[in-house]
């Protein structure tokens, strides 16, 4: 069962971003890729790039770190780093495990507490989340025309979004949603295995409130900042890979940025299949060719999985000759006797 399980969460997201890929590309002459590989891609652009791919990840391991110091972890910082450049290659076998995959590392080798670890990421999801809704609502006031376009395109309708339900379906919802929440409540209790849930519940809890203890908030800033800001240098520099999209302008590659940050939210690996649609939809509205954003979303998808891997490879291999903290889990069993 556990296999089958496993299985299914691998198989649905490689089906439903390989439709996706399928459906935008079936009738695509992949030969003519080459040509624009070998000789109409700068290159240069491209190498530059990988830099500010790499930093994102590494500001992620320092932002990291230092959210788990205030709830007493202290996990090295090349542990933390390689941690999380492990879990972005995982998730690309499975989306979403990637969370879990790094705080087993720490666990596995710095006896940093699970729940905790947990705790922070899911700090760290939340924070993310609502700077990249700051970003989308800024770029999305200065470009609203385009971005009306874009809905035009694909078919959605703002509002049938913002009227699917009525006020009496919006209460119903959160008074079932309430009831349901009541009800598991009152189901863990009368399980064994309350406790250990009622404890792995606490230090995620822990992990959650660990923001609001962080010793140095303006570095806690800069390290969110530069993450987003290395992300979205990571994707602009391609641009000028391409003659097509070079003269585009900053404004373009910011929409673009955001609506694929948005498209990654759909479980494929990497974001495959909905990140190529979503820009790929957004370029043509800025000019480009359906041929030309077809090239561009491709190359840039695939070279940028590449470094992924790359990335996660080296962790697996500097994670190989870590040796893990002795002691740690002795010191640890004593201060709570």
């Amino acid at each position: 069962m556990k296999s089958s399980n496993v299985i299914i969460k691998i198989l649905m997201p490689l089906t439903l971003g390989g439709a996706i890929l399928y459906w935008m590309y079936r009738s695509f002459d992949f030969n003519s890729i080459r040509d624009v590989l070998l000789t109409e891609m700068d290159w240069t652009w491209m190498l530059l790039s990988f830099p500010f791919g790499i930093l994102a990840q590494m500001f992620r391991g320092w932002r990291w770190k230092q959210t788990l110091e205030p709830i007493g972890e202290h996990p090295r910082t090349s542990t933390s780093i390689n941690a999380v450049f492990l879990s972005y290659a995982a998730s690309l076998l499975i989306p979403r495990v990637g969370e879990f995959t790094r705080c087993g590392v720490l666990k596995r080798y710095d006896d940093v507490s699970f729940p905790k670890a947990l705790g922070t990421v899911v700090t760290e999801r939340a924070i993310d989340s609502l700077l990249v809704l700051i970003i989308t609502g800024t770029i999305f006031l200065f470009q609203m025309s385009v971005f009306g376009t874009f809905f035009q395109k694909t078919g959605t309708s703002l509002d049938t979004i913002l009227h699917k339900f009525s006020a009496t379906g919006y209460v119903v919802t959160a008074i079932c949603a309430i009831a349901a929440v009541i009800l598991l409540h009152y189901l863990l209790k009368k399980l064994s295995i309350y406790n250990k849930v009622k404890t792995t519940l606490t230090g995620i809890c822990q992990g959650v409130m660990s923001l609001s203890s962080v010793k140095n908030i303006p570095l806690f800033i800069f390290f969110t900042l530069g993450i987003w800001v290395s992300y979205f240098l990571h994707y602009y520099l391609t641009f000028f890979c391409f003659d097509f999209t070079a003269s585009l302008g900053i404004e373009c590659a910011l929409v673009t940025f955001v609506v694929g940050s948005i498209a990654v939210i759909v479980p494929t690996p990497n974001g495959a299949g909905p990140w190529h649609f979503a820009v790929k939809t957004m370029l043509i509205l800025y000019g480009v060719t359906d041929a030309q954003a077809l090239y561009f979303v491709l190359i840039v998808h695939t070279v940028q999985t590449m470094l992924v891997i790359l990335l996660g490879v080296y962790a697996y291999l500097a994670l190989s000759f870590t040796k893990r903290r002795a002691g740690l889990q002795e010191t640890r069993t004593t201060t709570t006797i």
